[in-house]
């Protein structure tokens, strides 16, 4: 993480300031850009790869904040080992920044003191954004700030058990048209002494779908006024990060499924906020070894080869977007199981071709209009702060 004392002029001449992360003395953010959580994502070799790729001109250090995927409060408490090694941070990480999900007060308490009293985390960032089912049948992600004294609940306990450690929250315009939540939720956040919040200009029934609302960003702004606001959705290139911050006056941009397969996003990033017109455009062989190394730091820290270049699998289609790669080849980059085969494959490549025209473009899920999963009779009662039955998910992810 990089710091900066004073605001940065960006390329159109207007000043960016860093984010602070805590209390007078706390972290500064620079620049004012924070990975968004990714379940199967953002894991210790993600985080680390966009890390190396964001190095700062102006201070030749990794910048930015890089969040880990979301954690359940269950799962941790309860030391499940699939949770643990999630948790894990590799040494370059700083601040270390972890998302939980959560639905009881006293549990999510429970898993933030956990977090403080052994040192797992410098930034705690709560999920209320999360649209999947089996989240939101729970009551928990988007789904849970529209019971505004559970939201309320939750998030003093988990303020009071971080002490000095700094929570922040992400989530949604609300579960639909009819059900929007986030100016509330944004005052509840204030109330409880949350460091920023940041809003997803989606609502949870439109999933990925469709365009960003942009101006609900702008909105809240204008009503949470004491912490700052940051701003997600459809930041597909820098330029749409600078102007996401001119259009609403948020304080900062969460990246989400930009960076897919474009780790170096955030190198863009680094270079627009600081007044740079130099973009990345790598060529199919720089592509590949980014990929790679992707690959290496996944074997590394599963601690195995053919689990690390699988896990890879998930990526592959996203590296190659717009290249001209061949059918066959991405088959088989799709089902390697080893470094020499990847190898083998990229050797088979016009590893010269230069950045496809478009491919900045969007990336990721792109489906919407999905039907909400709620509990029973979770609308009747916005009042209601108990949360529901066998609330708390038992394992990680989502």
């Amino acid at each position: 993480m990089a710091s900066a004392d004073a605001t940065t002029p960006d390329a159109t001449g207007g000043p960016w300031a860093p984010l602070r992360l805590g209390a007078a003395g706390g972290a500064r953010i620079w620049p004012p850009v924070v990975l968004a959580p990714m379940a199967g994502i953002t894991n210790a070799p993600f985080r680390t790869l966009c890390q190396e790729q964001a190095e700062s001109a102006t201070t030749a250090r990794p910048a930015g904040l890089y969040v880990s995927e979301m954690i359940t409060t269950r799962a941790l408490v309860e030391r499940d080992a699939k949770t643990l090694r999630l948790i894990r941070f590799a040494d370059t990480e700083r601040p270390r920044s972890i998302q939980l999900y959560g639905v009881d007060p006293h549990i999510v308490g429970r898993a933030v003191a956990m977090i403080v009293d052994e040192d797992l985390a410098d930034h705690i960032d709560l999920n209320f954004g999360c649209p999947v089912p089996k989240v939101t049948r729970k009551g928990g992600g988007s789904a849970l700030p529209y019971k505004r004294n559970l939201l309320r609940d939750i998030l003093r306990s988990a303020v009071k058990n971080a002490r000095d450690v700094p929570v922040t929250i992400k989530m949604r315009k609300g579960i639909d048209d009819d059900h929007l939540t986030y100016l509330d939720a944004g005052r509840i956040a204030v109330d409880e002494g949350v460091t920023w919040v940041a809003l997803h200009g989606r609502t949870a029934e439109q999933h990925y779908g469709g365009t960003a609302d942009w101006s609900a960003i702008a909105r809240l702004k204008e009503v949470v006024t004491d912490i700052p606001v940051l701003g997600n959705g459809d930041i597909w290139d820098a330029e749409d990060a600078l102007r996401m911050m001119r259009e609403t006056g948020c304080d900062g941009v969460v990246v989400g499924r930009g960076c897919l397969g474009r780790p170096w996003l955030f190198r863009d990033l680094v270079s627009a906020f600081e007044g740079s017109a130099e973009r990345a455009r790598p060529t199919l062989g720089e592509a590949t070894a980014i990929m790679r190394r992707h690959a290496v730091l996944l074997a590394e820290w599963i601690g195995d080869e053919a689990h690390g270049v699988t896990d890879l699998r998930k990526h592959v289609a996203w590296y190659m977007k717009g290249f001209s790669v061949g059918g066959t080849i991405r088959r088989g980059l799709a089902t390697a199981s080893s470094l020499a085969e990847l190898d083998e494959y990229f050797g088979q490549l016009d590893l010269d071709q230069p950045w496809p025209i478009g491919a900045d473009g969007p990336r990721g899920r792109t489906a919407g209009g999905k039907r909400v999963i709620l509990p029973e009779g979770w609308l009747d009662d916005p009042e209601c702060a108990l949360p529901p039955v066998d609330a708390e998910l038992d394992h990680s992810g989502g």
